[in-house]
């Protein structure tokens, strides 16, 4: 009788065996996505015998996870009642979320130090005592301090499609550990969109082994459709040969397109950090309904972004990942919004590390820490020029927050309004903890900060996710401490009825969406605002060429905006207009530089991308002179090869 000769998927669960105790008690052994989940009846061993796990990693050269058997997961009503009678009523639980294709509890609460024994000597609650009791793995995090919509689509997503994403993670895990059909290490990038211009971002990364799509943004202000999304029809290739899609961060123009992967075929995983996931609902939901409420083109529609939740990996920062048999992945923190990532991209044995920074800060902002730049290999670089003009150059944060203040100081002094568009993500929170720590040190003349659109829930979502904020402001929030985001001085508008409060006579401050003037509550504000001499309008992010904020900041003193009943109105701007640089998630000139300068010596060749021509042609000028590096500043739907 002939033997039949293992497969590599035979191999490498044998291996795994053979390292593990019997009192493990393993019942299976299965593919998760890019890691590998080991099924144990006995949880409480493996978590005390850490070395154990430790040691098969160290061995297969793989992410390993311990699930528990669902044999031994007590039904979710009876588990909850056992979590509700033991947590402390201090500890604020909100949610308690059952994923059941990964046998965790998600328990949100607003004092999760107390759940998790940081500060109190005696503690009445135990993780792993709960955890061995009902025979589920428990994860504790901090509960936003609103009920955030986006949120809970996803929970309700991931509670639906429990067993087609247990399925689904299998045929990712078969796909990205399969054997290779070559060890040859052969790369290239096609350039589908983003490229001399602001706006829908995407590469695709072909080797001999795998095709991964980088970004997948819009370009909301293009004229043209073929200018307005990725190329990926010129790429010619069927949406089910792509391996992975990696998402830097949730801004439309880097991930508007990604739902509409999904509604033309892709079935496959989208890799990127937890809070981008939950900033993407956010947006795409809003997406969605602006295009019904308005009666545009939908490009999408909610079944999609439901799809997109499902099939979407969330990895941590500066973690080792598994994307393809060639291609292994790493976020790092890029500076710019909430979870947002530098693309760190390992091919082969070796052979070739690309770093695709999307948007990226480097500099320390009220925030986020500066951006991620001591990666242990990197050939070929693929980096943003948003600001990449010589005359692209900010001033220090201090001097900058100093202009802030004083600009609005003026205004409120005469009696006016300050008028802030802002990017529900990123610059919003921003300008909410400046505005809020110079009022308390009483160099702002208190006054209201009224705040609308979806401003309130992306800050949510912020409160959330506190491990991903930069280190001071993880230390005010830390353990139970005052919560910035939470000031008194911030008034919500949570309904249109309410901003005649905002608009009656008195000085205030007023941040609304979007930031480029392209829709949203703060068109209203706008019409109302702008023809008084006393009021100011005040840019605080980059203006993308053809909105109506770019448009303003060139001159234009007369508009035509969306009116009642669909008509048009114009609007005469009387009012004060400046725009204050510095408070950009982008890097500056300087910045850019100093970036790439960092990465030497083995950096062999840069690729500017997103950005003016005129500033892309010029950083690639500066880095060529420079640091003496090949530079290329490719234009959309070109080839490039790297390797």
């Amino acid at each position: 009788m002939v033997e039949q000769e293992l497969t590599p998927a035979q191999n490498l669960m044998a291996t795994i065996l053979k390292g593990i105790p019997s009192e493990a008690e393993i019942t299976r052994i299965e593919y998760e996505g890019p890691r590998i989940a080991l099924y144990t009846k006995n949880y409480k061993f493996l978590r005390e015998n850490n070395y154990v796990i430790s040691d098969i990693v160290n061995t297969v050269k793989r992410r390993v996870v311990v699930r528990t058997d669902k044999s031994i997961r007590m039904e979710e009503e009876e588990a909850k009642k056992i979590l509700l009678s033991q947590i402390p009523e201090e500890s604020s639980v909100s949610t308690i979320f059952f994923d059941h294709a990964l046998g965790e509890v998600i328990i949100e609460a607003g004092a999760p130090h107390i759940l998790l024994g940081r500060k109190e000597k005696e503690v009445s609650f135990s993780v792993e005592k709960a955890s061995d009791q009902i025979g589920w793995k428990i994860r504790v995090k901090q509960a936003p301090h609103i009920q955030a919509a986006s949120l809970q689509n996803i929970y309700y997503v991931l509670k639906n499609q429990s067993e087609e994403r247990e399925e689904f993670y299998r045929k990712v895990g078969e796909n990205i550990f399969r054997p290779r059909l070559t060890q040859g290490s052969q790369v290239s990038i096609l350039t589908l969109g983003g490229c001399n211009q602001v706006g829908r971002s995407c590469f695709l990364l072909i080797t001999q082994e795998s095709r991964i799509l980088l970004d997948c943004g819009i370009l909301p202000s293009a004229r043209n459709p073929w200018d307005a999304y990725p190329r990926i029809d010129w790429a010619d290739i069927d949406l089910d040969e792509l391996d992975a899609v990696v998402m830097t961060h949730a801004h439309l123009d880097h991930s508007g397109y990604l739902p509409a992967l999904f509604k033309y075929g892709y079935e496959g995983p989208v890799y990127c950090t937890e809070p981008t996931l939950a900033l993407m609902t956010l947006l795409h939901m809003d997406y969605v309904k602006l295009a019904v409420m308005e009666g545009t083109h939908i490009l999408y529609e909610m079944r999609d972004v439901r799809k997109m939740i499902g099939h979407t990996i969330t990895i941590p920062y500066n973690l080792v990942t598994d994307i393809s048999p060639d291609v292994k992945l790493v976020l790092n923190n890029a500076g710019h919004i909430l979870g947002s990532a530098t693309v760190h991209l390992h091919i082969g044995d070796g052979a070739h590390n690309i770093v695709y920074t999307g948007d990226f800060k480097f500099a320390k902002t009220a925030l986020f820490d500066a951006a991620t730049w001591n990666y242990p290999r990197v050939e070929t670089l693929i980096m943003e020029s948003t600001y990449g003009a010589k005359e692209d150059l900010v001033p220090g944060r201090e001097e900058v927050e100093g202009i802030l203040v004083k600009s609005i100081n003026e205004t409120l002094a005469e009696g006016g309004k300050v008028l802030i568009p802002t990017p529900a993500v990123g610059r919003s929170q921003e300008i909410m903890l400046i505005l809020n720590s110079a009022m308390r040190k009483e160099v702002l003349t208190e006054s209201p900060i009224f705040l609308e659109g979806m401003i309130s829930e992306a800050t949510a979502i912020h409160v959330a996710y506190p491990e991903f904020l930069s280190r001071d402001l993880r230390r005010e929030m830390a353990d139970g401490g005052a919560n910035p985001f939470l000031s008194e001085y911030f008034t919500v508008i949570e309904h249109p009825s309410q901003r005649d409060e905002a608009l009656k006579a008195g000085p205030a401050i007023v941040m609304a969406t979007s930031g480029m003037l392209e829709g949203g509550p703060v068109l209203r504000y706008f019409q109302e605002l702008m023809p008084e001499e006393k009021n100011r309008l005040l840019f605080v992010s980059y203006q993308i060429a053809g909105t109506m904020g770019r448009r303003i900041l060139d001159g234009s003193r007369q508009v035509s905006i969306p009116g009642d009943e669909g008509k048009i109105k114009i609007v005469d701007i009387k009012s004060r207009v400046e725009k204050i640089d510095g408070f950009s998630g982008h890097s500056d000139y300087n910045q850019l530089l100093r970036f790439v300068g960092k990465l030497r010596p083995k950096l062999q060749q840069v690729i500017v991308n997103h950005g003016e021509r005129r500033k892309v042609d010029n950083l690639a000028n500066s880095i060529s002179r420079i640091y003496r590096i090949p530079t290329l500043r490719p234009e959309v739907q070109e080839g490039i090869k790297l390797f």
